[in-house]
């Protein structure tokens, strides 16, 4: 036999790119890591961009900056020489209650929902006076701790929220001449 007769082994067709069990173990490498540094790129792009929650409002930096304001804002001192000047129960409900109180957030009792107030009404007008004026739960302290709205203005807002839902608190006496805002 003759050279002529016997063909090259690397010249065969049906031979494949990979020659020696190195490169076969480069190529398998390759073809598993690429792909997973890929998807993780991939990944770490589409979850870069904040993504607001599905149907709510409730945590966005304004929404939250609105329910912690009376807490947060400056305590200002108010005598209660002029009477004339407090406000009466509907206007702190309106300026600083009916943010949480008129859609029930956070588990509050919605206003003039008389089966969610019943329960609270029955432990008397003192108890959700304490309540409203020292917090309670996700509700923050109101009256001297916050904004400037004086604790009798809370007991109005109280008793104004509670007749609403079915009570008959009488409207609370203004304290004596001369007293301060923490009163």
């Amino acid at each position: 036999m003759s050279d002529a007769d016997h063909t090259n082994d690397h010249d065969s067709p049906h031979e494949g790119p990979i020659k020696t069990p190195k490169q076969l173990v480069v190529a398998v490498f390759f073809a598993f890591v690429v792909p997973i540094i890929g998807i993780i790129l991939l990944a770490s792009y589409v979850s870069t961009d904040k993504k607001p929650a599905a149907g709510s409002d409730g945590l966005q930096a304004k929404a939250v900056a609105d329910r912690i304001r009376p807490v947060a804002g400056p305590a200002n001192v108010k005598d209660m020489a002029d009477i004339s000047t407090l406000r009466s129960g509907e206007q702190v409900y309106q300026q600083q209650c009916a943010s949480c109180h008129g859609g029930g957030q956070l588990g509050s009792p919605k206003f003039q929902d008389a089966s969610a107030w019943a329960p609270r009404i029955a432990q008397g007008f003192a108890t959700l006076e304490k309540s409203a004026i020292q917090g309670k739960g996700s509700m923050a302290a109101q009256g001297a701790q916050g904004d400037d709205v004086l604790n009798f203005e809370v007991a109005r807002a109280v008793v104004y929220m509670a007749n609403q839902a079915g009570a008959k608190f009488a409207d609370p006496k203004p304290p004596a001449m001369g007293a301060s805002a923490s009163q």
